[in-house]
């Protein structure tokens, strides 16, 4: 978990968002920062914060002004000088709860059995969390012995502008990045002592998460820090410099620490990209970060939100009208988009089942059977795509629906098993 937080910038923006509009009156740093306080130690807070100020409209006579007075004061200072506040990429990860921040008496990442009891139970002493919650974390094992199965689950996803392509390929890295930490670990090249567990360490890591999700360009690094992983991706890094704000540490850009990133994959799971055939999911991530205005999911969304509100620029807009904008177009347009995508696939599945593309067991067929009487399950299912998405389907046509879905899920599911078990037999060794 520790080795995958060091990725997690990537997704960031680039493959899942939540653009936000926020105005002068909302940069009182108690609301603007949300959760950060309880996720980031004070150092890379206040690093944070600096470098959030400077990037947001909110100068005056050159210099960052934020507001401190009730919100028609606020407002007024806001006209007056034209302070017209900040977009954020995905708002959604600095104010949803999404890690809790280790205490120096009880680490969450140590290895330790019962690490996460420990501490709850010491946030929940201070006030700051319920031991009876889920200990949150943004990349997170299920413990088996809880949910009956075991794996991870990533809590840094916001909105796909594209379910097939956004989606598709964030997946496929998200399993790329675990095994090339499982690869890390059994080589030998990082243990526990590489990546320290204290808070100081983790918040160092977790900034640069966070800072992509604000927009902020340059994030700030100690000199004398003790992770060995990090230095390993700063040596990678391009522009690099000392700061001269923040003496003994180094300031790197985001857009190039995610191109060392890059390069990591490329050289040390190069094997593991070619086994799970990734090459294209790795060169589209590099044009998805290198051509971030055209290419990564915030700025999709973006546009999709302007085109919306009829507008060129989100500062063209209020915090109000462009947030009202982004969630009328989530509620329909993208929904509707994500809809024809599903069915896109769905109709595609049930032609290749028309056309005999898919074998199945009998089981399937004779269920397929039960439900459709022999009729073509795409001239059912495509003309009923346009009601659905409007919401005027019917129920019987709906509960159809559900039992053909299933069961082309199932099929699909059996057509993988029998093409992996294909692969066993003619290659085993990469099993």
């Amino acid at each position: 978990i520790k080795v995958v937080e060091h990725f997690l910038p990537l997704y960031v923006g680039t493959y899942s968002a939540a653009p936000y509009r926020l105005d002068f009156a909302d940069f009182h740093p108690e609301k603007a920062l949300g959760f950060l306080p309880h996720e980031l130690d004070f150092t890379h807070l206040r690093m944070i914060w600096r470098r959030w100020k400077k990037k947001a409209k909110l100068k005056v006579f050159g210099r960052p002004f934020t507001p401190f007075g009730p919100e028609w004061l606020d407002k007024a200072l806001s006209a007056v000088f034209r302070l017209k506040g900040d977009l954020v990429h995905d708002f959604r990860l600095i104010d949803y709860f999404v890690c809790l921040m280790s205490t120096d008496q009880s680490p969450a990442l140590d290895g330790t059995i019962g690490n996460d009891i420990r501490l709850r139970n010491d946030l929940s002493c201070m006030g700051v969390f319920d031991s009876c919650m889920s200990p949150y974390l943004l990349y997170r094992n299920r413990a088996c012995s809880a949910m009956g199965f075991s794996g991870f689950e990533g809590r840094y996803y916001s909105l796909f502008e594209n379910i097939t392509e956004d989606m598709g390929d964030a997946a496929g890295l998200q399993t790329l990045l675990t095994c090339l930490a499982f690869k890390y670990m059994f080589t030998g090249q990082i243990s526990h002592a590489s990546i320290p567990d204290n808070p100081t360490t983790e918040s160092e890591r977790r900034q640069i998460f966070f800072g992509s999700a604000i927009g902020i360009p340059t994030f700030f690094v100690s000199k004398n820090s003790r992770n060995q992983f990090m230095r390993k991706i700063l040596s990678k890094t391009a522009k690099i410099r000392s700061s001269r704000r923040y003496p003994g540490y180094f300031r790197v850009y985001h857009i190039e620490y995610k191109k060392a990133l890059i390069r990591i994959l490329k050289e040390d799971a190069s094997d593991l990209i070619e086994m799970m055939g990734l090459r294209q999911t790795i060169d589209n991530l590099f044009r998805r970060v290198d051509a971030w205005g055209d290419c990564a999911a915030a700025s999709r969304l973006t546009r999709g939100i302007l085109n919306e509100a009829g507008a060129l620029s989100p500062m063209e807009l209020t915090g109000d009208e462009f947030n009202d904008a982004a969630e009328k177009f989530y509620r329909e347009t993208l929904r509707k988009q994500h809809m024809e995508e599903a069915f896109e696939l769905v109709l595609q599945t049930a032609k290749d089942f028309e056309d005999n593309k898919i074998r199945a067991d009998h089981h399937f067929k004779q269920a397929m059977w039960n439900l459709m009487g022999g009729k073509n399950v795409y001239e059912f299912i495509e003309p009923l795509k346009k009601q659905i998405i409007n919401h005027c389907a019917g129920i019987e046509e709906l509960k159809k629906f559900i039992c053909i879905l299933i069961l082309l899920i199932y099929a699909g599911l059996i057509q993988s098993e029998r093409q992996m078990h294909a692969g066993r037999e003619n290659d085993p060794s990469i099993y």
